[in-house]
């Protein structure tokens, strides 16, 4: 199977933007676009809309329900055909690993896209789109990201993680979950889990090892919005530092005082800003070979993500 990631679809350069425009993403087509299949998306003009056309804007009325209105006529509501769009669209994607929508549009924007009162005037930043906070809404365990915070390399990184990660959970429960399944899977992400939340690694341990307290349902989607939840949180070089110390652990019966020392100094670079997290892990993956461990080397944490995307250099 292909990883399917939904995706805004002025952000693959399609011109359906209010204004005839685009907004297509260098990284969604030229590097991630060999390793994904996209499932684009705009609901504006699904809804009737055409391109170009007058903006819209989401509305906080007097009873603190958000409306989506036309900008230069309020009274051109186009909440009910929205909402029946998302009612109707939305149960097509539950095979979705992830989401990519267009920043500050009042029907896909993530966050901080402008609401405004009955009198036009702006009450701040502080709105979802519609169509994005149903998605959100349907699937919490989906991975959402806007195509603007994509330029920032450590959201874009956190992004694709949580991705990649989420279509592995979804690729090895596809023929039913099981309680040895779950176990399988986390003994992999416990050190990429580690590096994201110290806190949420025992968290999720501890869901594993109660397992049976819970229906096979209930488990299963519990589990990956705690994993998904837990990805979110940016790995931050101590975090990452302290993993890769868990790691060398598992070596030290293996590696001569000099090479213990090599990869401890590298570690410690690392921690301080001077080298890339592919270089500790380089050198750990060369000991691995040289003194195999089963466990260690099944770690999700080394590769999670295709290497070719550059993102840990």
């Amino acid at each position: 199977m292909t990883i399917k990631i939904g995706i805004s679809a002025c952000v693959l350069g399609e011109k359906v933007r209010y204004d005839g425009g685009h907004k297509a993403s260098a990284f969604c087509l030229n590097q991630l676009s060999s390793l994904v299949q996209y499932i684009p998306v705009c609901p504006e003009m699904a809804i009737g809309m055409n391109a170009p056309r007058p903006a819209i804007r989401l509305q906080l009325d007097d009873d603190l329900q958000v409306r989506l209105v036309q900008s230069n006529d309020p009274a051109i509501d186009h909440t009910a055909n929205m909402l029946a769009f998302t009612e109707q669209k939305l149960p097509q994607l539950s095979g979705l690993s992830g989401y990519i929508v267009c920043a500050k549009s009042p029907s896909c924007g993530m966050e901080r896209v402008r609401l405004f009162d009955v009198k036009g005037q702006q009450l701040g930043k502080l709105g979802v789109g519609l169509y994005t906070h149903q998605l959100m809404q349907k699937y919490p365990w989906l991975p959402v990201e806007e195509d603007g915070r994509l330029f920032d390399p450590l959201l874009k990184e956190n992004f694709i993680c949580r991705v990649f990660s989420c279509y592995d959970y979804q690729q090895t429960m596809q023929d039913g979950f099981t309680v040895g399944k779950l176990v399988a899977f986390h003994s992999r992400y416990k050190f990429l889990v580690m590096a994201h939340s110290p806190v949420a690694y025992r968290t999720l341990g501890r869901l594993v090892a109660q397992a049976k307290l819970f229906s096979a349902d209930e488990l299963q989607q519990r589990y990956l919005l705690e994993l998904m939840n837990t990805l979110k949180n940016i790995a931050s070089r101590k975090q990452h530092a302290n993993v890769l110390q868990h790691l060398q652990g598992f070596l030290k019966h293996g590696l001569s005082a000099e090479a213990k020392q090599e990869l401890a100094e590298l570690i410690h670079r690392y921690r301080q800003g001077f080298v890339p997290l592919l270089a500790p892990i380089t050198l750990l993956q060369h000991h691995l070979k040289q003194h195999p461990n089963s466990y260690v080397s099944a770690q999700r944490y080394f590769a999670p993500y295709p290497e070719t995307l550059g993102l840990r250099a």
